[in-house]
């Protein structure tokens, strides 16, 4: 696993700048850097990410390990392989919120 400010820089890049300019041409349900975020985080921790993470930003308290799973789902999104959509409604789900109809 890379170092950890080499995780935060990845995630950093890859939710601020990577996915967010994807998003308009997927027709994703967020383009949002902290949509992203959420998204990712939420599902790599099982539910909402602040149940499991003790500070905030998140990616500077969520143990390492996860972290490199939420940036290697990221970039499975990215890729294809991963399906935003399902990833989003579940993270609603999880929060107790609806989603777009269009999401």
């Amino acid at each position: 696993m890379p170092p950890r400010a080499t995780l935060e820089a990845d995630w950093l890049h890859l939710t601020r700048t990577m996915l967010p300019a994807l998003a308009k041409d997927r027709h994703w349900p967020v383009s949002a850097d902290h949509c992203f975020q959420r998204i990712l985080l939420d599902t790599v921790c099982g539910g909402p990410w602040y149940d499991h993470v003790a500070g905030r930003p998140a990616y500077r308290y969520i143990a390492a390990d996860r972290l490199d799973a939420a940036i290697r789902l990221g970039r499975a999104v990215a890729e294809g392989s991963a399906d935003l959509h399902a990833l989003n409604r579940a993270s609603l789900g999880w929060r107790g919120k609806r989603r777009r109809p269009d999401a």
